[in-house]
């Protein structure tokens, strides 16, 4: 599965001691929210958008419920697909699990929920894979190094 991360010099969000002022910065940093998110949509602000509430109202404060695709898109006051289009960016991360529920005799719907019901250690697995997509990088730089100096000897 591919993921995208933005990487960006910053400063660690140590010293903030608001929750959300914290996870809007680190959000934005990590380009799960898109700059001027608020204006293509209509929300009044970043922590009014779907994005944001889904990942820090429902995934962070709530981290012991599993929500099913239904059941978030209406806490968000939304659409299903636009819960689909943020639920897929944070699995894309690996940031999430999901479980199958029982939501009637032998009917099973997926449930998802931070991986680990912890942030922390969820962020392990996006740290992998950054480390994984780092050491491809370094095979292409080295591989292009080699076919420059293959080059230069013609």
């Amino acid at each position: 599965m591919s993921f995208e991360l933005s990487v960006v010099t910053n400063t660690p969000l140590s010293s903030i001691d608001e929750l959300d002022e914290a996870c809007e910065i680190f959000l934005s940093h990590i380009g799960y929210l898109p700059k001027g998110y608020e204006s293509r949509t209509g929300a009044a602000n970043v922590r009014d958008s779907v994005p944001f509430r889904l990942f820090v109202n429902c995934l962070l404060k709530r981290r012991d419920k599993v929500w099913l695709i239904e059941e978030l898109a209406a806490e968000l006051e939304t659409s299903k697909p636009t819960v689909y289009r943020h639920i897929n960016k944070l699995k894309s991360m690996d940031l999430l699990d999901f479980t199958q529920i029982e939501v009637s005799n032998n009917m099973y719907k997926k449930g998802y929920r931070l991986r680990y019901d912890n942030l922390a250690k969820a962020w392990n697995f996006v740290e992998a894979h950054v480390g994984v997509a780092m050491e491809n990088y370094r095979k292409t730089v080295d591989h292009i190094q080699k076919l420059v100096e293959a080059e230069r000897r013609k």
